[in-house]
């Protein structure tokens, strides 16, 4: 009987994520900001982060940076569509689109708009987990790997005064969040900005999963965070925009796979 040869293991190979290359026009980098943008909702309504007419992010355009996309009012973010996308100015303007828009969402987003000018994206929902941790009023702790991804990258917003109507709460916002990448809004929920609508979009989903499993921790018994040391070698490797990039990238796949009329 011939002694059966082992077989040989293939070498693992090393997978390298590439970025995704420069739009050739301004054209072909909206329609691909646009796209994610209705992406993110269609993912957003899956994770249940709507909230009746509460809740936006915005894509600013790439041949106009005073302007942004923006979903319309009394829309669900399960039924969003490239095609739905509105595009407004800092004052308010819709000019592209034929219904209303969040009147918080416009004072929030072009405060920040105008204040961050590498920010691409900005995402805010009253997500439950959100809203809970919210109320709180304090910083979320680095108690996982996942959530070290925000440590001294993120600011609480307070005190709660209202639905954000005035510029000037709207500037107050911006100046809190600085150059962060995410704020706790204190009895509201969070928010969340980024260089591209993924990573923008990447980072809210994170960090409501961060407020969830900081909310079931405090509920289990005592906190062991992870030390100042560790947290910060460890957000430097899971906290980068090339990182929620990347990371929303099998959300996109999935949710185009799913719902391909999102591209209309």
């Amino acid at each position: 009987m011939n002694a059966i040869s082992p077989v040989t293991a293939p070498k693992a190979r090393t997978f390298r994520l590439e970025p995704r290359p420069p739009a050739a026009s301004h054209e072909e980098e909206r329609l691909h900001r646009k796209q994610r943008l209705a992406a993110t909702f269609r993912l957003f309504g899956r994770y249940g982060f709507d909230q009746g007419l509460a809740g936006h992010v915005t894509a600013r355009d790439p041949e106009f940076p005073d302007q942004y996309w923006i979903n319309p009012l009394g829309v669900h973010f399960s039924q969003i569509r490239t095609s739905s996308l509105q595009l407004v100015d800092h004052e308010g303007n819709i000019l592209i689109g034929n219904r209303p828009i969040n009147t918080a969402g416009f004072t929030i987003h072009s405060a920040l708009h105008r204040a961050r000018p590498d920010v691409i994206a900005a995402a805010h929902t009253h997500s439950t987990y959100g809203k809970a941790f919210s109320a709180l009023g304090v910083p979320l702790l680095p108690l996982t790997q996942d959530s070290c991804a925000f440590y001294e990258d993120h600011a609480v917003f307070d005190p709660f005064s209202g639905v954000v109507l005035e510029d000037s709460e709207g500037d107050r916002l911006a100046e809190t969040l600085g150059d962060r990448s995410a704020l706790i809004l204190q009895n509201h929920g969070l928010l969340t900005v980024g260089h591209s609508v993924e990573t923008a979009a990447w980072r809210f989903i994170s960090m409501d999963n961060a407020a969830h499993a900081q909310l079931l921790a405090q509920a289990a018994g005592p906190l062991k965070p992870i030390s100042p040391e560790i947290a910060r070698k460890t957000a430097a490797q899971v906290g980068t925009e090339q990182g929620g990039y990347f990371s929303f990238q099998p959300l996109w796949d999935w949710i185009v796979a799913q719902e391909p009329d999102l591209l209309d």
